[in-house]
């Protein structure tokens, strides 16, 4: 699947939306841990990163490829400052209607713009790629994340009070949300 877009952000910068393809695996996986490095909002932790930039590359590579996968990176002035990316939820008959959403964003560049234009690239492609429903997971205490998908349509359809348990014991409930395409 093939997206490229530019969109002005709030600062006045330009944000370059486009694929990410397996030559940006370098500049994705030095984005891709600071970025889970910056909040404990995130599914992973820099350590637990792929580190091997020949299965990154593969990784990305594969999404670029793909006629529903898809991996969109948020750039400003040549710089990956974010990404989001569907994905679907498994190949078996009774689930390909579903695709799965992730998307993060370097804290500096938080409250920009740049969640709004990728969640809607990343409804675009879900569309275009057939599927019926877009799935998410999001920590309860990121309020502006769940507002922004909220505004997007997204519905909470569950809670997992321990869904996520950081490596201090803490528990982290998640909210389940879904958008019917």
């Amino acid at each position: 699947m093939y997206y490229l877009e530019t969109v002005p952000l709030k600062n006045g910068l330009i944000c370059e939306l486009r694929n990410a393809e397996g030559k940006d695996a370098a500049a994705f996986l030095a984005y891709f841990t600071q970025c889970h490095g910056e909040t404990d909002y995130l599914t992973t932790y820099p350590d637990e990163t792929e580190q091997d930039l020949g299965k990154v590359a593969e990784r990305l590579q594969a999404r670029a490829e793909s006629a529903s996968d898809i991996e969109i990176l948020a750039l400003v002035d040549g710089k990956v400052v974010g990404s989001a990316g569907i994905g679907k939820l498994r190949d078996r008959d009774k689930l390909r209607h579903r695709a799965e959403f992730g998307i993060s964003i370097l804290k500096e560049y938080w409250r920009l713009g740049i969640g709004n234009a990728l969640t809607k690239a990343c409804i675009d492609c879900a569309k275009l790629a057939g599927f019926l429903q877009l799935e998410l997971e999001v920590v309860a205490e990121n309020s502006d994340a769940v507002r922004m998908y909220e505004k997007h349509g997204f519905i909470e359809y569950g809670r997992n009070p321990m869904g996520f348990r950081n490596r201090a014991g803490a528990w982290q409930e998640l909210v389940l949300m879904r958008l019917e395409l």
